[in-house]
């Protein structure tokens, strides 16, 4: 999960097409890299799914995840969301609006750790983007972000990864980073986002590699680069280095919930 988070601070000075389109472009961490509603979504997620139990059913889920979202989000309500999100934050109604949007692929890493079979993960991805982006392409996208973190997490090769996410929810995973990156432009639906992000871990020869591969894509930056580096986390792990410095950039809160994860999972927290 803290892979998702680096992801997201690493990416978002680049967010909105800022990105120089090129790998090399610096140190991971500047002065304005910053944690945004991705980092905020992902801990929420973690936290309902955490309060929910391990073995909640889904209406369970839905229920906590509804409930952590929206205490989350309402804390925290400069961090960036999109205009219908910040809509349904405040509404006492907690059905979805149908959303396709990146957001439910860039939020669920923590579902890709918490379950001990592939079909349970993506029960629990499922509904995780169902309180909001109940469209089938935004279930889509968590799902299969969620299914990538699983896999590697449990010794999956890249190749295994692949025809799982081409075979199951059959994105297009043909094109280069090169080819992409031709073209490729600020754009938040999932359709156009986890199969570029899945194609970023896919290149990568390590963590950082990934992280870069992602950013030098450009578009949405943040939540690309969130995505991919989710599942870079999974398959590579983390340079303690980084870790502690994507943990020294958010909240007391965040990393209390992060830590708690953490021994969940049974992994040390630095």
């Amino acid at each position: 999960m803290i892979g998702a988070i680096l992801g997201d601070i690493v990416g978002c000075p680049y967010e909105f097409d800022r990105s120089p389109k090129i790998k090399d472009f610096g140190p991971l961490f500047i002065e304005s890299s910053m944690y945004t509603d991705d980092t905020v979504m992902t801990i929420a997620v973690a936290d309902g799914l955490m309060n929910a139990g391990l073995d909640a059913d889904a209406e369970s889920i839905r229920h906590e995840i509804v409930r952590s979202m929206k205490a989350w989000g309402r804390k925290y309500p400069s961090a960036g969301y999109g205009g219908r999100f910040i809509w349904w934050l405040q509404l006492d109604d907690d059905n979805p609006y149908g959303s396709w949007g990146n957001g439910s692929a860039m939020r669920v890493s923590s579902a890709g750790w918490l379950y001990d079979t592939i079909e349970r993960t993506r029960e629990v991805a499922r509904a995780t983007a169902e309180v909001t982006h109940n469209h089938p392409e935004g279930i889509k996208g968590a799902e299969a972000t969620a299914s990538a973190i699983y896999l590697a997490r449990t010794g999956k090769s890249k190749d295994e990864i692949k025809q799982y996410i081409i075979d199951e929810f059959g994105y297009d995973l043909s094109g280069t980073l090169d080819d992409i990156r031709q073209n490729y432009h600020h754009v938040e639906s999932c359709q156009q986002t986890v199969p570029e992000a899945i194609t970023a871990f896919l290149e990568g020869n390590d963590f950082e590699d990934v992280v870069r591969n992602a950013v030098s894509l450009g578009g949405d930056c943040d939540t690309l680069t969130c995505i991919a580096s989710g599942i870079a986390e999974a398959f590579y792990g983390i340079p303690e280095n980084y870790k502690a410095e994507a943990l020294s950039r958010i909240e007391d809160d965040m990393r209390d919930v992060y830590s708690r994860f953490c021994q969940l999972i049974k992994e040390d927290f630095s």
